[in-house]
């Protein structure tokens, strides 16, 4: 799908280390992985996108300090 033009992922982590290395350190009590940091740094990139997870995680995560992340998040 990427291939095709269908799916587009605006993001280059060397252009997002300062910012990911923030998440990082504010949810180092979770931990935060770096794919969890890149995702949420998504979704803020990205105002309406949607997370499909299954790593509950996601809901103490907050885009832009204090929003709640959208998920997918089977129960």
């Amino acid at each position: 799908m990427m291939e095709r033009g269908v799916i587009e992922v605006p993001f280059r982590l060397d252009h997002q280390v300062p910012p990911i290395s923030k998440l990082m350190g504010k949810y180092s009590d979770v931990p935060m992985s770096l794919a969890d940091a890149c995702l949420v740094r998504l979704s803020e990139i990205i105002p309406d996108s949607t997370i499909l997870t299954i790593d509950t995680d996601f809901r103490v995560y907050r885009k832009n300090g204090k929003e709640k992340i959208p998920l997918i998040l089977p129960d």
